[in-house]
């Protein structure tokens, strides 16, 4: 007598089937997906640059050297002078009774005090100029890099900082920055699209002052 298949048995062929079906199926969606990427036309274009080394770039750095010049000097000025009251007070410790001498260090700590609560603000001031100066040039940058894509049938193009490795033929960085300082003028965004934000470049950063 013969001994029954089991159904475990009697299920394999039509399981290794569905396994097959399946894994066609993840075939063709990857080839699929392969080969519209390869169709995609992509450019890469490093937007600080493109901001930085435009005409009005660099006379937005220009300016902003200026700035942080005057402040530094200012903040130099007022550290001399705290160094200069700290080296009288070391020279009076044997002059002065305990309670003036007392009056006097405290003095100096409150003025060292607001000199750091200036540096702090005069960094922000920095900052904030920057973001001003850098936003028109950014929005006129990417109406050019819009363009760009448009006239050039490029269907993505990245920001260069975000991808490890990129071909050179591939960057259109000076190409947007020639656009830029050649006066043509952006595309216009579309109508409700989202405004996208000047990237953060980082302002000259304040020397701070020595307790």
């Amino acid at each position: 007598m013969k001994t029954p298949k089991s159904s475990a048995s009697a299920r394999r062929p039509s399981s290794l089937r569905a396994r097959l079906v399946r894994l066609s199926a993840f075939a063709v969606l990857t080839t699929a997906a392969a080969t519209a990427w390869a169709q995609t036309k992509v450019a890469v274009v490093d937007t600080q640059r493109a901001i930085m080394e435009t005409e009005d770039g660099l006379r937005m750095q220009a300016t902003l050297k200026k700035l942080f010049d005057s402040k530094q000097r200012e903040l130099d000025q007022k550290q001399n002078q705290l160094e200069q009251e700290r080296a009288d007070i070391e020279k009076q410790k044997g002059a002065l009774s305990q309670e003036a001498l007392q009056r006097r260090a405290e003095k100096w700590q409150r003025e060292m005090m607001a000199l750091q609560q200036v540096f702090v603000e005069y960094n922000k001031d920095l900052q904030k100029k920057q973001n001003e100066l850098t936003q028109p040039i950014f929005a006129k940058a990417m109406g050019l890099i819009r363009r760009l894509a448009t006239q050039e049938g490029f269907d993505v193009i990245i920001d260069k900082q975000a991808v490890p490795y990129v071909r050179s033929d591939l960057d259109v960085t000076d190409r947007v920055i020639t656009m830029y300082n050649g006066g043509t003028a952006p595309a216009p965004a579309k109508e409700g699209a989202p405004k996208q934000e000047a990237p953060k470049l980082g302002a000259p950063t304040l020397e701070a002052p020595r307790p």
